[in-house]
């Protein structure tokens, strides 16, 4: 459950969030089509910008504590590596228990990470690459092994896809995941490919959750861990969020842009920078220019063009390397290459 905050709009679940910011995006893109006046489309916008998560509720309902600058602090100190922009721009914003991590790993107690995809399509995109990003990040800064789990369990028993699609989707988002470059070959769980029993029997539903809870036990993997039950999982996960509120920030004519300048916090382009984007002073420049019109929207979309292009090159460079043979051995039950 998440919080939307705006007038009038007290708690709402997420698909109540989904659905108003959805509706009001198109209202404001068809004012926008419609070269309606500015003060509607202003006071569209602004009604958009009200519906949003609120963090600091989601935080309290999950127990969860604000990833704050003392802790990123302490992460770089720890690790002696600078801090993910994940971490530097408070993507990833609130964590449990990972002070608790981090004084194991001080005394040279490893850690190991659990992350997973639920494959529903053929392909990823690259908003699906964000949380697979900071894994590797964590992964190659720890040098701690990773266990990956593809739920396709949880897909066949809630979306209408037959057995033979969800392996199909399983191997392909495999082969995505796998060109990501992770260190020491980790381990990828294909639910319905190891337990197709479970898979095809609809009170499935129930046991899913148990299923996908079991890889944060460090006994569910005694080739890595040889039977120890005390080995911490720090588990890199997101709370579902909506993007399609985003649209361009930009005004409707290059004198209005110049004039009163662009709204970085809607502008779709922008939002892909601060993920993507490594250098901090340069996205906040982006950021100045836009918001006072001495960077026009084409301009902005250059700057992601150019970001993007070689980080999805180099990823499908790598995906063209991954065959059958290497999905099956990223799936093979077997030890992994790290001393605990």
């Amino acid at each position: 459950m998440t919080d939307c905050q705006g007038d009038g709009a007290g708690d709402m679940t997420p698909m109540d969030l989904y659905e108003k910011l959805t509706s009001q995006g198109e209202t404001v893109r068809t004012l926008k089509t419609e070269k309606a006046a500015k003060a509607d489309i202003d006071a569209a916008v602004q009604l958009l910008l009200k519906l949003k998560v609120d963090y600091k509720q989601v935080t309290v309902r999950f127990g969860s504590s604000k990833i704050d600058q003392e802790l990123v602090d302490r992460i770089e100190s720890v690790s002696g590596q600078k801090a993910h922009r994940f971490l530097r721009r408070g993507i990833f914003f609130s964590h449990r228990d990972m002070h608790q991590v981090l004084d194991a790993y001080e005394k040279n107690k490893s850690f190991y990470l659990y992350t997973g995809r639920g494959p529903s399509s053929e392909a990823m995109h690259v908003g699906h690459l964000i949380p697979f990003i900071f894994t590797k990040w964590l992964q190659d800064t720890f040098d701690i092994p990773l266990v990956i789990q593809l739920t396709d369990d949880e897909k066949y028993l809630w979306k209408d896809l037959s057995l033979e699609d969800c392996h199909r989707y399983a191997v392909e988002n495999a082969k995505d995941i796998i060109a990501c470059g992770f260190n020491g070959v980790p381990r990828l769980l294909q639910e319905c490919g190891e337990n197709t029993e479970a898979c095809d029997f609809q009170p499935g539903k129930i046991a899913f959750p148990a299923i996908q809870a079991a890889p944060s036990f460090s006994n569910s993997f005694p080739q890595i861990f040889k039977g120890r039950k005390d080995v911490q999982c720090l588990i890199p996960c997101a709370i579902d969020q909506v993007n399609k509120h985003a649209f361009s920030g930009g005004k409707d004519t290059v004198e209005e842009h110049r004039k009163y300048g662009g709204n970085p916090d809607v502008d779709v382009s922008f939002m892909y920078l601060t993920f993507f984007l490594e250098d901090d002073e340069q996205l906040e420049k982006i950021r100045q220019d836009y918001a006072s019109g001495a960077l026009l929207t084409g301009e902005l979309k250059k700057s992601l063009i150019e970001t993007l292009q070689p980080i999805i090159t180099a990823h499908q460079e790598r995906r063209k390397q991954v065959t059958e043979e290497t999905v099956k051995q990223f799936m093979t039950p077997r030890p992994l290459d790290f001393n605990f």
